[in-house]
């Protein structure tokens, strides 16, 4: 660290940087980002399209987000009320420390098991490993709910969309047309669950996310080293990955440990953002410097994957980190990319213009699938064919709706797909929850001052664009350990939205399911009101005012002056004379 402060290219760096803030350039990007800016601001079209809904602005506090969370969080009340019974055998246990101290920091554990994880070798993989995976982490969770009460399942911060999302799951496996084949694709959507539900819950603090896009970054750099390493040696050409005619110049593309290219591809613009998040909030310059090499070395190897629709999504994310996280710096970011294009190789400038040249082998073979994909919609257009891509194979074989040369594999589009597996109930909640997600993380950037999180939550939602621009050109959840990266760059922006509302004060770092008999926050006749509820009505709940006032009304109430203590907490009152406390007071001191 020293060295690097000593060293000359430092004093060159701090100097540059010196002059471009007291520039005139940086004066007028600065002016044209604020115009930007407060042309958006002033928008009508994007206020209505950026406008949050009624049905996932009402969902935190309606009764079937009440119930859901009621539920699952009653495995945990009953290990904790084991635990209080028990409490002085737990303890005196060392084992029973250790489990309740893994537990609690779940978030620790997961970013481990995803860099163990994520760089198997697709021949060593097997789709079971995600499952138990989370599996072992929601039990984990559980570990560290047994001692901690408020230490619960978070349904709230997941979303109403995602779960009519998974509910259409299991529409599309209970209307199968062949529920068999179905089964096995139902538990890679449950794993995808799992890792949204155990993320969204565990995460707690900044440092959890940091930890996650450790875990991630892992991934993009094991793989991106063995792909530069496998081009250096040489990747030979497959006519199943490239047109020769158009691409003569082209070489093998670098697909990694991955089976695919493509594939390659979809895991680097799903990780690369996390990546760059990492070096962007890390406090340690060594931490910084590991994560943006990982990131270059990443985006290296995306080249070398030539891939276009990993290209046009990868661009996607970073135009629109720049536009989220510095506005000022956006045109010198365009101005950047077109001085860059005299500088690509051949073979990335041919690549790019068979974009929409339809006499590109690999671009026309997919107009056949989805004219497939179109007659089972028109055949079956509310329950689709089926859950899971063989499902689907197999309705399209038996009513010979293909009429294509390749064999039909899936449909090649994302959306197209989940309309094909799930219905059209599927299709719009999947439509509807991406939708919310990046609606939600924009906001969040927009709203928060800069942090760490809101940094996370900026490159995540961006990713998550990214992947979702990509997706419609190919199908990442053909693999399912994409899949599970697809629904864990989603589950790591709503933490990150999570964890933004607990810096300004909108929730509580640890809250409690309220009881589902409980209605707006009011409780019905003959149940006890929520802590939350029994504030003052001159402090708001959700506020850091209303979390010291909870706090001060736990304590008097355990001293036996919870009566005073509702108004005394609050900065400007004072408690009133006739409170129970005071006259028990006085009728002691007649009895003295």
């Amino acid at each position: 660290m020293e060295l690097w402060r000593e060293s000359a290219l430092f004093r060159l760096w701090r100097t540059v940087s010196a002059w471009y803030e007291d520039s005139g350039l940086c004066r007028i990007l600065r002016g044209i980002g604020a115009w930007c800016m407060g042309q958006i601001d002033g928008s009508r079209i994007l206020a209505f399209l950026t406008r949050e809904r009624a049905v996932t602005t009402a969902w935190e506090g309606s009764l079937l987000c009440r119930i859901l969370s009621w539920i699952v969080s009653l495995p945990g009340r009953l290990l904790h009320a084991w635990y209080r019974a028990w409490r002085a055998t737990f303890e005196d246990s060392v084992c029973a420390r250790f489990v309740f101290a893994l537990g609690e920091g779940t978030a620790i554990a997961e970013s481990w098991w995803i860099s163990l994880l994520w760089i198997i070798p697709f021949a060593y993989w097997d789709n079971r490993y995600s499952l138990f995976a989370f599996a072992s982490l929601l039990i984990l969770f559980h570990a560290g709910a047994m001692r901690r009460r408020r230490f619960q399942l978070d349904v709230a911060h997941i979303g109403f969309l995602p779960l009519v999302f998974y509910g259409a799951v299991v529409l599309g496996l209970l209307l199968s047309y062949r529920r068999g084949m179905s089964t096995r694709f139902f538990g890679y959507h449950t794993a995808a669950a799992l890792c949204v539900l155990v993320t969204v819950s565990a995460v707690r603090s900044a440092s959890d996310l940091k930890r996650l896009c450790a875990g991630a970054s892992v991934c993009v750099g094991a793989s991106s080293v063995y792909g530069v390493i496998t081009r250096i040696q040489g990747v030979e050409v497959v006519k199943a990955f490239v047109d020769a005619k158009l691409n003569p110049d082209m070489p093998g593309r670098v697909q990694s440990y991955f089976d695919n290219p493509n594939t390659f591809a979809e895991v680097l613009v799903i990780l690369l953002p996390l990546t760059l998040a990492l070096a962007l909030c890390s406090k340690r310059t060594v931490g910084r410097i590991v994560a943006a090499g990982i990131w270059i070395v990443g985006v290296a190897a995306l080249l070398m994957t030539y891939s276009r629709a990993g290209w046009v999504g990868f661009a996607l994310s970073v135009v629109l980190i720049v536009f989220w996280m510095r506005p000022s710096l956006f045109p010198l970011l365009i101005a950047a990319c077109v001085v860059a294009i005299p500088f690509l190789p051949s073979a990335v400038w041919t690549r790019i213009l068979t974009i929409a040249n339809m006499n590109d082998t690999t671009t026309s073979s997919r107009f056949p699938l989805y004219e497939a994909a179109l007659r089972v919609i028109r055949r079956s257009p509310i329950t689709g064919a089926g859950l899971g891509s063989d499902t689907v194979r197999q309705y399209i074989k038996n009513f010979n709706l293909y009429r294509g040369r390749a064999p039909f594999v899936h449909a090649h589009d994302l959306y197209l797909q989940t309309w094909l597996e799930t219905g059209i109930l599927g299709f719009v909640s999947l439509l509807a929850s991406l939708y919310w997600a990046v609606v939600r993380g924009g906001r969040t950037v927009r709203r928060s001052r800069p942090s760490p999180e809101r940094t996370i939550a900026c490159c995540a939602t961006a990713g998550l664009c990214g992947i979702a621009l990509c997706a419609v050109a190919d199908y990442p959840w053909h693999y399912p350990r994409v899949q599970v990266m697809f629904w864990y760059l989603f589950a790591v922006g709503l933490a990150a939205v999570k964890v933004c509302g607990m810096t300004r004060g909108e929730v509580h770092s640890l809250t409690r399911p309220v009881p589902p008999w409980t209605r707006g926050g009011r409780p019905r006749k003959g149940k006890a009101a929520s802590t939350a509820s029994a504030l003052p009505a001159a402090v708001p709940s959700g506020t850091a005012e209303a979390s010291r006032t909870m706090r001060a009304s736990e304590t008097a109430r355990a001293s036996g002056t919870a009566g005073a203590s509702r108004t005394a907490a609050v900065p400007g009152t004072t408690a009133p004379a006739g409170t129970a406390s005071t006259k028990k007071r006085r009728h002691r001191k007649r009895r003295k």
